[in-house]
């Protein structure tokens, strides 16, 4: 079991920085792959930036250059370093973790989310 605790979103104006955490209950290193995704009213959820055990890093195109992906593993926590905010990025962000066990197959674990509005 993985629970994932997210924290970091709020209302922000256009052209504006937040940076969303979530923090996990277990070593990230027991962990196969951390990302962060979004909802939009109306929208299918989207991945917006993933990261791998192996260092893989993987962005949305939508995203690129305007958001950063990390991890702190002595703190057990991801980041999603979110900068040059436009309207289209509000939504509910989610956090995600996947763990891989053999030969069961993934285990995906959610966060409840947290919501990033971005409005003047």
């Amino acid at each position: 079991q993985v629970q994932l605790v997210e924290s970091g979103g709020g209302l922000v104006q256009p052209g504006g920085s937040l940076r969303l955490s979530c923090a996990a209950s277990r070593r990230l290193s027991s962990i196969n792959a951390m990302g962060w995704y979004r909802q939009a009213p109306g929208k299918e959820r989207e991945l917006v930036a993933a990261l791998a055990s192996g260092g893989i890093i993987n962005y949305a195109e939508s995203v690129k250059g305007r958001f950063t992906i990390s991890r702190d593993s002595a703190k057990s926590t991801v980041y999603l370093q979110m900068n040059s905010l436009k309207p289209e990025d509000t939504a509910v962000y989610a956090c995600n973790a996947q763990v891989v066990k053999f030969p069961s197959g993934t285990y995906e674990y959610w966060g409840q989310g947290t919501q990033v509005t971005v409005s003047s």
